[in-house]
């Protein structure tokens, strides 16, 4: 049984704000989804890498896979015109080659602090449980605002933030239930759901979350990029526990 690392690299990121899409830029001399990458490639229990990359950029991504020896890499999908058209796309390819027993994990390539641990958990979880949604818990307080739409929102009521989690990737499901489940949706016109657990849950299913960090950032704004780079050299404390 093999397990597949699906990249989602489709997006342009324009709330990043520059001219290339933000999987490429370079952070010290490497692009961003090269760490992502690197970080699959080295994992012992991932088989193989299909990357799911925006058009026009396919050969700089074979460039760059070769440069940084990511072996494992076994495909280069184009991308669709939001993120659960390249997830389906990526699927349609790996059904080609892979069984529905398979475990594919759907990774963000503006991810690229994931770590070996949260793979395994992930891994492990999938198998285990049928699904594998990576969460951290909501530290902060969280309030529903009044109109999504408004410039500076307001709000008069406060959700529990113990009721709720933040999901990041990986999320981990076999290849055949993820290949089901965007029939599913297309079946029923569900378009553009925002990730695959939030299909998953449209159409009826439940999760199981795995532990995610507040390391594993999602790199949106020019701040994540300062983050990440300050994250790249920092080392924790000996005298901190954990």
């Amino acid at each position: 049984m093999a397990n597949i690392a699906l990249i989602i690299a489709g997006g342009r990121g324009n709330r990043m704000g520059q001219d290339l899409p933000k999987q490429f830029l370079s952070v010290d001399d490497k692009p961003i989804i090269m760490y992502t990458c690197e970080a699959f490639q080295s994992h012992p229990l991932i088989d193989a890498i299909v990357i799911v990359c925006i058009d026009g950029w396919q050969t700089a991504l074979e460039a760059y896979a070769h440069q940084f020896n990511i072996t494992k890499l076994c495909g280069i999908v184009s991308g669709g015109s939001n993120g659960q058209e390249s997830i389906r796309n990526g699927l349609e390819f790996l059904s080609s080659t892979f069984s529905r027993d398979d475990i594919v994990l759907v990774h963000d390539a503006i991810r690229p602090m994931i770590s070996h641990e949260i793979i395994s958990h992930c891994i492990e979880d999938t198998r285990e449980f049928g699904t594998s949604i990576v969460a951290i818990p909501c530290a902060e307080a969280m309030l529903e605002i009044d109109d999504a739409d408004a410039l500076r929102a307001s709000s008069r009521a406060v959700i529990d933030r113990d009721s709720l989690k933040r999901t990041q990737t990986p999320q981990g499901f076999p290849l055949g239930t993820l290949l089901d489940l965007h029939e599913d949706a297309r079946k029923q016109g569900i378009t553009n759901s925002v990730a695959s657990c939030t299909l998953a849950i449209e159409l009826g299913r439940s999760v199981h979350f795995t532990p995610g960090s507040e390391k594993n950032i999602k790199l949106t704004t020019l701040d994540d990029i300062d983050i990440f780079k300050a994250l790249l050299g920092a080392e924790r404390a000996s005298w901190l526990k954990g």
